[in-house]
């Protein structure tokens, strides 16, 4: 069965255009025109997708998705009208997975959210038919692959997709710089924009809440015109 795709958009005929679209591509759609709605149906639990846009009458994008992820990880992505990048930097820090400037090409919206599908099959067969038993240990840190759960030394930590993906590859290459370019095709499956800074939002988010370590030292360090780096005395490890 196709997976579940939300649209949450008053443009009620870009939201008829998407829906035939994404029909066609294999996905199950449906369509709301009003934020509180929207917010509603997201966490049920019903779907694999929500499709956002920053622009509604009511409640706006960004209040629905902080009601959202009060107690939902599924994946979200914004739509920006304005195409501004306070709204894509805003919407990232609030917990969207991704973000789209209108107008775009539905070509892309599909690629975005089969990137997405990708990731989470990809970690489910990661881990064979025990979806929980694999972790990434590194320090303090565990990454549970199957659930895409982050566990530190203090406590559970509530991360978004995307966020989850861009930190398992920094974890995997714990003490090696890795490249904007290679995170951006690694974690997020496609070329790195010039004017983007979606990798960017992200690992500021992850900062935000990992924190340092014990010690006060960095955990995530950027190397300048480079990528990031994941602190080598956290090295990871595969616990069974």
């Amino acid at each position: 069965m196709g997976k579940k795709v939300l649209i949450v958009d008053d443009d009620t005929g870009l939201c008829e255009l998407l829906s035939a679209y994404l029909t066609m591509e294999g996905f199950l759609v449906e369509a709301v025109h009003e934020g509180e709605e929207g917010a509603q149906l997201a966490i049920s639990g019903d779907f694999d997708f929500v499709v956002l846009d920053v622009m509604l009458p009511g409640a706006n994008g960004f209040d629905v998705l902080a009601d959202i992820r009060r107690s939902s990880r599924v994946p979200v992505l914004m739509l920006s009208a304005r195409g501004e990048e306070i709204d894509r930097i805003v919407g990232l820090e609030l917990g969207a997975d991704d973000y789209l400037a209108k107008p775009f090409n539905p070509r892309e919206l599909v690629a975005r959210l089969r990137a997405v599908q990708r990731r989470m099959l990809q970690a489910s067969a990661a881990v064979g038919s025990d979806a929980d038993a694999d972790r990434l240990v590194a320090g303090d840190l565990e990454l549970e692959l199957g659930s895409r759960c982050v566990i530190s030394g203090t406590g559970p930590v509530q991360i978004t997709s995307l966020e989850f993906s861009v930190l398992e590859v920094l974890v995997r290459a714990a003490g090696s710089v890795v490249s904007r370019e290679e995170l951006t095709h690694q974690a997020l499956g496609r070329a790195l924009d010039a004017m983007g800074r979606s990798v960017d939002v992200h690992i500021s988010n992850l900062r935000r809440k990992l924190g340092p370590f014990a010690d006060g030292s960095e955990r995530i360090k950027s190397v300048r015109g480079v990528g990031y780096i994941y602190s080598h005395q956290a090295r990871p490890r595969l616990k069974l």
